[in-house]
């Protein structure tokens, strides 16, 4: 099975300017149903630059994740908490 929340937490830590208050979490109760459910957690000054441009960037990290999920055979959702 392929990490995913390694993979976001990876592509958020490098798009964000604070990123030691990045948190990446993966809901396990999303697997049951075959797929998963990762959420990002970042500093207020940063959603803006994960979600971009009418919401550019967060669907090219959603696009990345399913792409790693269908050669695996799985599903995966990809969102932002905001706070």
């Amino acid at each position: 099975m392929v990490n995913y929340k390694e993979l976001v937490e990876f592509i958020v830590k490098h798009l964000v300017t604070q990123p030691d208050t990045v948190e990446v979490e993966s809901d396990e109760a999303g697997e049951e149903k075959g797929g998963s459910k990762i959420l990002i957690r970042v500093a207020h000054e940063d959603v803006g630059r994960v979600i971009g441009k009418r919401g550019a960037t967060i669907n090219a990290i959603r696009l990345l994740a399913k792409a790693a999920a269908v050669k695996a055979g799985e599903r995966v959702d990809v969102d932002i908490i905001e706070d």
